[in-house]
């Protein structure tokens, strides 16, 4: 099972993939950005390379094909914490994932004011301010990108977890409640 986790930057994607790979035995986190870079640092300096990767049909078609590959070798969870706000996108890689071994996609929302606070208190890189900064600018530029999709219906019929008032320990619960009963259980050998 691929449980995709889609979201604002700064929603807590990384923090609820880590809590489903600890709680979910066998599973595996797999992330787009790599292919991202790799794409970054192949098309470096040439003259057909794109600001944002995800534009790149490339990174689509090498991401869809990695995590499909990656769920067919593992034969458990695959973790995907990556936000797509292109609807076009979203839909040209979930519709082969969601095939044989299936997708869940999970979107994280966080009201503005909260979003923002998340941002502010970030600490990407502990101890190079410079570069944590970096990333909260970016994350605050995103962030109206977010908004704008989730508010066009991006994200309709998917299963969208609030996580304004939410602790990390309850949005794994309610991450776990979202996946489904038959195949889950925790590391512990429960169900959760």
């Amino acid at each position: 099972m691929i449980i995709w986790i889609n979201g604002a930057f700064g929603s807590g994607k990384i923090t609820l993939a880590a809590g489903l790979h600890q709680a979910l035995p066998g599973s595996v986190v797999a992330d787009p950005e790599d292919i991202g870079d790799l794409l970054r640092r192949t098309l470096s300096g040439h003259p057909g390379r794109l600001r944002d990767y995800q534009d790149y049909p490339a990174w689509r078609r090498l991401t869809t094909a990695y995590i499909g590959e990656i769920a067919d070798h593992t034969g458990g969870y695959v973790i995907v914490p990556m936000t797509v706000l292109n609807p076009a996108y979203a839909a040209e890689m979930f519709a082969p994932l969601r095939s044989s071994p299936g997708l869940v996609h999970l979107v994280l929302h966080a009201d503005p004011d909260v979003l923002g606070a998340r941002i502010d208190s970030s600490e990407e890189f502990p101890g190079d301010e410079a570069r944590s900064e970096a990333v909260r600018a970016y994350r605050r530029r995103r962030a109206p990108d977010f908004a704008a999709a989730a508010a066009a219906g991006m994200h309709a019929g998917d299963r969208v977890i609030d996580t304004s008032d939410l602790p990390a320990d309850a949005v794994l619960q309610a991450a776990l409640s979202h996946l489904s009963p038959a195949h889950l259980t925790t590391a512990d050998g429960a169900r959760p």
